[in-house]
């Protein structure tokens, strides 16, 4: 029984980190680009 609690909450946390990514790049963010192409070495 504490397997399927502990597999249960891992579970939910990593779809709540997907998540989280998910909507990080929708909105433009991500861990390789900030957004700002001023800065940015890899744009040109």
């Amino acid at each position: 029984m504490g397997t399927i609690l502990v597999l249960a909450a891992l579970a939910v946390l990593v779809g709540l980190i997907i998540r989280g990514m998910v909507r990080d790049r929708k909105n433009g963010k991500s861990p390789k680009c900030g957004g700002d192409c001023g800065r940015c070495g890899g744009c040109h």
